[in-house]
């Protein structure tokens, strides 16, 4: 089983992403996908400079995957689409349609993400043809639906023509929007927001009434209160199948949560606890912001 880092979510400045890659390249991580993938207006790298974060990535013995915006509403966004799929390098992760149909028409292969809707095997077949070799699971999936998805396509004999990746842990991606609710926190228009998103590089906290953190806010992306955590049931993950776990990059604490991913990997100890304020209800099949360990 292989360990991959998403793209990161957040707005960053230009000096702590390429510090924050620097500490990844020494870590055991085996995937890493780079780009934006929530807000358009986030350009403190051009595609230039995520291409040379790559190669550098990859001379240091990772695979590197160049993602795409889940959320495309201008030319100029499809434009830089068409560069993302046409750089000749890198495999790409398609999070929207307009990139499947722009790699599939060009025969290149490719990676949905989490963000294309496949929620049977009968998709995943039809995505095979068009050139998909892995698929990250949307999150909002069960373990139990993961398992009827992958026995379905061990029937149509397609199970041995993908990779299956998994989001396990991170603040779940659960929504996107054509506003900017981190602008409307502080009441400035959209179009010219100040990047404010940037005081906030894991997100800001939405609470209830009584105090429970419900969502986190991320520019235009809605995103879980608390983080997902799958670590004790990466066990589980192996037996069904999994190919690959996903870790959701965060602004401190990642080479530990790095870590513990890749000891219960090379060790096969199932973990049994994780912090209190985690949830993991989807897979579940429960409510997404329960923690089921605790229950």
């Amino acid at each position: 089983m292989k360990i991959s880092l998403g793209p990161i979510l957040y707005f960053w400045e230009r000096n702590t992403i390429y510090d924050f890659y620097e500490q990844i390249a020494r870590t055991p991580v085996d995937v890493v996908y780079l780009g934006e993938t929530v807000c358009a207006k986030r350009r403190q790298l051009s595609l230039g400079d995520w291409l040379d974060l790559a190669y550098t990535l990859s001379s240091r013995g990772k695979q590197v995957i160049l993602s795409t915006l889940t959320l495309i509403e201008a030319e100029s966004e499809l434009s830089q689409l068409r560069k993302i799929c046409q750089n000749g390098d890198f495999l790409v992760e398609a999070n929207d349609m307009s990139a499947v149909q722009l790699l599939s028409e060009q025969a290149i292969p490719f990676v949905a993400g989490p963000f294309i809707n496949i929620y049977n095997a009968q998709t995943l077949r039809l995505l095979v043809k068009q050139g998909l070799q892995r698929w990250v699971m949307p999150v909002e999936l069960s373990r139990q639906t993961l398992d009827q998805i992958l026995l379905e396509a061990n029937k149509l004999g397609i199970a041995d023509q993908f990779e299956t990746e998994v989001f396990s842990y991170g603040r779940l991606p659960l929504a996107f929007s054509a506003r900017c609710f981190t602008a409307r926190a502080y009441n400035i228009p959209k179009d010219s927001c100040e990047f404010i998103c940037s005081r906030h590089p894991d997100g800001m906290p939405l609470q209830s009434q009584e105090g429970d953190d419900v969502f986190t806010i991320n520019g235009i992306q809605t995103q879980s209160g608390s983080r997902y955590n799958l670590l004790p049931q990466l066990t589980a993950m192996r037996s069904l199948g999994v190919d690959i776990v996903r870790l959701s990059p965060e602004s401190s604490g990642m080479e530990d949560i790095i870590q513990q991913f890749h000891k219960a990997r090379q060790s096969g100890v199932e973990i049994l606890e994780v912090s209190s304020d985690s949830c993991n209800g989807y897979w579940f099949q429960r409510a997404g912001m329960e923690n089921c360990y605790n229950n």
